[in-house]
């Protein structure tokens, strides 16, 4: 085995149809399959709350519902982009207490240390993306 090659890899790119909201379920757990093995378990929690909130506008937004996800372990931190073929920007809201959903960025914005929305090079659509601190 090269030593120079980390294992696995920091990196994990996956591209798929979200048909329902049963594949969060699926992509947190690969979430926290890949963080222990990055050694940063303790990132688990708000990675895959984070990222279930952004798939759950995929399935909510995205007419096609395809969608990306990429993990990216770098020095110090965990960045992850879910990218769709969307052209419309998400915008955060302010729910009221009776809303019954709107709160999902808000909930990003809390949970981790940074979250943007970058415009997908190319082709239509977009990436939204959090970072969290190791």
């Amino acid at each position: 085995m090269n030593k120079d090659i980390a294992y696995p890899p920091p990196q994990y790119h996956l591209t798929f149809t979200a048909l329902s909201a049963h594949a969060a379920c699926h992509i947190r757990r690969m979430v926290r399959t890949f963080l222990v093995m990055w050694g940063m378990p303790h990132l688990a929690e708000a990675a895959g709350l984070a990222v279930t909130e952004l798939l759950a506008n995929v399935i909510k937004y995205v007419p096609d519902r395809s969608c990306t996800v990429l993990l990216l372990a770098e020095e110090g931190k965990l960045r992850v982009e879910v990218g769709d073929t969307s052209p419309a920007l998400p915008v955060k809201r302010t729910a009221r207490p009776w809303d019954e959903s709107g709160r999902g960025l808000a909930m990003v914005e809390l949970i981790t240390d940074a979250w943007g929305v970058d415009r997908a090079e190319g082709a239509p659509g977009k990436k939204v993306w959090f970072e969290l601190k190791a």
